[in-house]
């Protein structure tokens, strides 16, 4: 239970964040290279939409995350998905989440999600200039769990994932995820 107590944490400080950025250049740069300001903004929403209706679904299926139109800054959104969110996991974790063709269990999920948001929850704050900085717990957990997902086949040049980047062992947690993720800190 306490990755879902990390991501609900992580969550209200996106909606946070994505209020204190509305003003924001939809075009500045991110730190996720394939992405500027106002498209990662829209795939932040729309997977989190995605992923809060595969936990709802019967079938445990994810909705399309293209589907989905940031509204505003997106921030309502965050938050009405991390209500429903606070309902469902308790109980979703235990069923799979199918993400495209390919499931996953639903507490694993969990924490790839925690690890997204934190990471890309760091590159919006890096874009607008404001601060991040999510929980000490769900950042170790991260830690933890990431390099299981970072396999060869999702990180490298031209992957989904950067190259990992030489952090000091002594940097801050968030610091040493982004440098993990694939990002120049």
């Amino acid at each position: 239970m306490e990755t879902s107590a990390s991501l609900l944490r992580v969550l209200d400080q996106l909606a946070h964040l994505l209020d204190d950025a509305a003003d924001t250049s939809p075009t500045a740069t991110t730190p996720c290279t394939e992405y500027d300001f106002q498209t990662l903004r829209g795939h932040v929403v729309g997977w989190l939409t995605a992923f809060t209706d595969g936990y709802a679904a019967d079938d445990h299926t994810c909705s399309d995350p293209a589907a989905v139109t940031v509204e505003g800054s997106g921030a309502d959104q965050v938050r009405r998905n991390a209500a429903r969110l606070t309902e469902l996991l308790p109980a979703a974790l235990a069923n799979p989440l199918k993400i495209g063709d390919a499931g996953m269990p639903g507490d694993m999920a969990a924490s790839m999600i925690l690890w997204e948001y934190q990471v890309h929850g760091w590159d919006l704050a890096q874009a607008a200039g404001l601060p991040w900085s999510p929980d000490e717990d769900g950042l170790e957990a991260s830690l933890a769990f990431a390099p299981n997902m970072l396999t060869p086949d999702f990180q490298g040049e031209g992957k989904s994932f950067g190259p990992a980047v030489a952090v000091p062992a002594d940097a801050p947690a968030m610091d040493r995820l982004a440098g993990l993720s694939g990002r120049k800190v």
